[in-house]
């Protein structure tokens, strides 16, 4: 018994100690934290524990750990390295496009200006900017394990009922035109947040520019 969670033990120590290891962003170099790979390790790590604390504390202890390593390291692994590839396409497409690309965690964010994505007061997408949508669109049916979360935002310029349904028009706009491009409509979440999640002050042009977006968040299923 002392054997098995002696097994378990280190295998927690380890987990935790990976939570260190970085590397650097081919795209952005930063360092960062290696997804993929500390996801692996991490999750082999986590699989070890609970596979030895499942087992008679001798040779079965040590084989299900064994066993627990390696579906662990598979699950912890593989939606990291997943998003990983989905993000460095998405950066490769869209440079230049004015588009910003942030990940956290699992999750990318993909930030729309409202000044380059629509007409002025408009739901409708300025036509320059439909070859940025079509090439998001390309990732997104390559990489179709994800979920799409669209929302629309604005600056406090008007009321609020008028900039809500404002928001709401634009995010679904973004997302009518990326389900003519073949998206799965089940995908997608769409919502408008009108001017109740400001990026920046309202009191100045250059803040009330960066409010007046549309955000695509991808995150797993």
């Amino acid at each position: 018994m002392k054997l098995k969670y002696r097994f378990a033990s280190v295998a927690l120590i380890g987990a935790f100690a990976l939570t260190s290891c970085t590397t650097v962003d081919p795209y952005t170099r930063e360092t960062k934290t290696a997804k993929a790979t500390s996801g692996a390790l991490i999750g082999g790590a986590l699989g070890a524990a609970l596979g030895a604390l499942t087992g008679d504390g001798g040779s079965d202890s040590r084989k299900r750990a064994l066993i627990g390593a390696g579906l662990g390291a598979m699950a912890g692994g593989g939606i990291g390295a997943y998003m990983d590839r989905q993000a460095a396409e998405l950066r490769r497409e869209l440079e230049g496009t004015g588009v910003g690309i942030q990940r956290s965690g699992n999750t990318i964010s993909l930030v729309m200006p409202g000044d380059i994505t629509f007409t002025t007061g408009s739901a409708g997408i300025s036509g320059e900017f439909y070859p940025t949508l079509v090439s998001v669109a390309k990732v997104l049916n390559k990489y179709d394990q994800t979920r799409v979360a669209v929302t629309g935002h604005t600056d406090n310029v008007g009321g609020r009922d008028y900039n809500l349904r404002l928001s709401q028009a634009r995010a679904s706009s973004v997302a009518s035109f990326l389900q003519t491009q073949k998206v799965a409509p089940q995908r997608f979440l769409v919502s408008g947040q009108g001017y109740d999640s400001p990026v920046a002050s309202n009191k100045t042009e250059t803040g009330r520019q960066a409010n007046r977006r549309v955000t695509i968040q991808l995150a797993p299923f």
